[in-house]
């Protein structure tokens, strides 16, 4: 595509016509194969924190949260959650037997120019590297990108915390570089990794995502034939 240029023949980006400011996300509830994906309440909570209980307390060294000593710590957490008005919290239900299992939200949510995030991202050891978490994060990026119509979608973590880099990149999300000395959080200095995923790549994500979530792709033990890789070859 030959490049954009003004009236004084300087380079400009591709124009972009009737936009209008994206709504800011609300309640969902999105259903897919293995899980539902919808906003986080009260109602959730004490099923949530046994999930939690039961799971790695590793998990939580690279939240902002510190891990909860009891319930009503954990309550108090995921309550300042539901009530954000800046963010949105979503719930990760097993649609099998519609216990919760996880969370992530939606944030820094630029409206006027649809740019949005997906973080927070607390899964426990019974939603991570199992189907259910992939699907998850499917529906809450065609959420994103079908509904909403957001044209960016980030993801953002510490540079030293390796799961998180690699599910970006597993799932489509495109290294954009580090921010060095970005963020203080739990008395230690953290190096931000960027990553991003635009509206026009969606469909092809979407359709290795779907194809790799087939029950073909996984034997008689739930083991994966396929990885997500190879269906974007």
């Amino acid at each position: 595509m030959n490049q954009r240029v003004n009236e004084y023949n300087q380079p400009i980006g591709e124009e972009v016509s009737n936009w209008e400011k994206r709504k800011f996300p609300a309640d969902m509830c999105y259903v897919g194969n293995y899980t539902i994906v919808t906003r986080l309440s009260r109602i959730h909570l004490k099923e949530l924190y046994s999930a939690y209980k039961n799971s790695d307390p590793s998990n939580w060294t690279y939240l902002t949260d510190e891990l909860p000593q009891n319930y009503e710590e954990f309550e108090q957490t995921l309550l300042k959650k539901i009530e954000s008005t800046i963010s949105v919290c979503y719930v990760v239900l097993n649609k099998e037997t519609n216990k919760p299992l996880g969370v992530f939200s939606l944030m820094r949510i630029d409206q006027e120019n649809g740019v949005i995030e997906v973080g927070n991202v607390n899964f426990s050891d019974r939603l991570k590297r199992t189907r259910m978490s992939t699907e998850a994060h499917q529906l809450l990026a065609m959420y994103v990108f079908e509904e909403l119509q957001y044209r960016r979608y980030e993801w953002k973590c510490d540079s030293l915390n390796a799961p998180s880099i690699q599910t970006a990149k597993r799932l489509g999300f495109t290294y954009e570089g580090t921010f060095r000395n970005a963020v203080i959080y739990k008395k230690r200095s953290r190096d931000t990794c960027w990553f991003s995923m635009l509206i026009e790549e969606w469909p092809l994500h979407k359709q290795a995502i779907t194809q790799w979530l087939a029950e073909e792709n996984f034997d008689g033990k739930g083991v994966q034939i396929q990885k997500l890789e190879s269906f974007k070859q």
